[in-house]
């Protein structure tokens, strides 16, 4: 099965492969992609199986930065395969999930409520097909200390700081686990950091960290940078 991209109007920066999260379908991120591809790079969407992973990140061979999205498991998924594909230049993490004490809905309205303030990907995840109903109850592996101590690649690991999901400050905790990360705190955020209400903020500290990844010994300036805050 081939993985279908979406190419930039210019010629591409570099390659990102996002990573979906429990009962997302591809079209969920429609609009991040269609951003990121804006500011020059090429995009490809996989649902969260290792077998679609691999081929993404197998099948770009352009110049540039390869980086890995993910969100909620898809983050999960990420750490876990990144070790196996030394190519990987950095790895975005978005809603990751840890051990802790999360808030799970059980009814609809309060999965939108925890997913996202968005009206319009409030729209999005209505549509049939979209989501799988209740999958945020679903039992999935969380980000272990270990699993954080094996990434190599630089990290950017964006959260929401009213994340109901998956708690800031566990996250905040595990994430001393990272060699090399930078932290991007989101007031007000909620679980899907993607996209929720400033996901144009979001998606332009994604496009910075491709951009720096791009700059001779612009790995080693990312280290050096303190936690930001994205005000809602």
């Amino acid at each position: 099965m081939s993985t279908e991209w979406l190419e930039p109007d210019a010629n591409a920066r570099g390659s990102v492969v996002v990573i979906a999260g429990r009962g997302e379908h591809a079209d969920v991120y429609g609009r991040f992609a269609r951003r990121i591809a804006f500011d020059g790079y090429r995009v490809t969407v996989v649902e969260n199986a290792r077998e679609s992973v691999a081929r993404a990140l197998s099948s770009s061979q352009i110049p540039g930065p390869l980086v890995v999205v993910g969100s909620d498991s898809g983050a999960v998924t990420a750490l876990d395969i990144a070790p196996e594909y030394p190519a990987l230049t950095g790895i975005v993490l978005a809603g990751l999930l840890v051990d802790g004490p999360p808030a799970l809905p059980s009814e609809w309205d309060a999965e939108l409520d925890a997913r996202s303030a968005c009206p319009v990907h409030r729209g999005v995840l209505g549509k049939p097909d979209a989501i799988d109903r209740g999958a945020l109850q679903e039992a999935t592996s969380v980000a272990t200390s270990e699993s954080l101590a094996r990434v190599t690649s630089p990290v950017l690991l964006v959260h929401g700081d009213a994340d109901t999901v998956s708690p800031v400050d566990p996250v905040l905790a595990a994430s001393t686990a990272l060699p090399d990360v930078r932290l991007t705190l989101v007031r007000g955020g909620r679980h899907d950091i993607l996209n929720d209400v400033t996901h144009r903020s979001v998606a332009a500290e994604i496009v910075q960290f491709l951009e720096r990844l791009r700059e001779p010994g612009g790995q080693d300036l990312l280290r050096r940078e303190p936690v930001r805050t994205l005000a809602s």
